[in-house]
């Protein structure tokens, strides 16, 4: 039964991550220590290798149709380089019912960027942006940068990918349409994971047995989300996530609530 709900649980993850460039994660680590019942420690460490190998496989089906800024999506995840790392140490000394409540904080944030997103992006999308002067380009730059050491904290310390922060930063910030954003996104979800993953070496505990099933599913699954991408509406994906996102929140939140009582 183990590997049954991992092959099926990887099937969502990967949808949404192939479809929405991030997101997956936000559901890994919930699936992992609700369903699954891994520690919320092992599930994050878990989480890093599922998401990352999700989001590389993506990323190759969203290169094909010309939709990875390589240099954007390289500066992202070198600025977050050190902030992965601090978050890794940090997770170490936080306590699990602790790291649980800070997750739903968290989706109930990314559940508001989604739904606020899905109004603002399409707006974003449309608008035919004029060449920003030099001032206005290295604000945006900036702007660029201290996501990237948001992301890396987040990787490292709630083993997210931070598709939900990277998106619509592109989408709104950069003006670009959702498929160069969700492209680019899946780029850096996938360095990110790999630093994080780096971090954790010799620390961190993987339950294999789980991860292989759940990964390759959502491998798989990733790329028909690829396809759904590019065919599905993104203001349709994006409410529903964002629904999904509010009732995953409340649920991982009241559990880590009683646990703290």
């Amino acid at each position: 039964m183990t590997v049954v709900a991992a092959v099926g649980l990887g099937l969502l993850i990967g949808l949404v991550i192939g479809a929405l460039g991030g997101g997956g994660s936000i559901l890994t680590v919930p699936a992992l220590v609700f369903v699954l019942g891994l520690s919320a420690q092992d599930a994050t460490s878990g989480s890093l290798v599922i998401v990352g190998i999700t989001a590389a496989v993506a990323t190759v089906g969203h290169a094909r149709s010309g939709h990875t800024r390589w240099r954007a999506g390289a500066l992202i995840a070198l600025a977050g380089v050190p902030a992965s790392l601090l978050g890794t140490a940090m997770h170490q000394q936080v306590d699990e019912n602790v790291l649980l409540l800070a997750f739903a904080l968290l989706m109930l944030v990314v559940a508001a960027g989604m739904l606020i997103r899905r109004v603002s992006a399409p707006a974003a999308e449309r608008a035919q942006r004029p060449a920003a002067p030099a001032a206005a380009r290295a604000a945006r730059w900036r702007r660029l940068l201290a996501a990237g050491l948001l992301i890396g904290f987040l990787t490292g310390f709630l083993g997210v990918g931070g598709g939900f922060v990277i998106v619509p930063a592109l989408v709104l910030a950069f003006g670009y349409s959702m498929p160069l954003a969700v492209g680019t996104s899946l780029l850096v979800i996938a360095l990110n994971a790999a630093v994080a993953l780096a971090a954790r070496a010799g620390t961190g505990s993987f339950d294999w047995e789980v991860i292989v099933p759940l990964t390759a599913a959502a491998g798989a699954a990733s790329l028909i989300g690829t396809l759904l991408a590019s065919r599905l509406p993104a203001r349709m994906l994006t409410l529903g996530f964002g629904v999904l996102l509010v009732l995953v929140a409340g649920y991982v939140g009241t559990r880590a609530v009683l646990g703290l009582a």
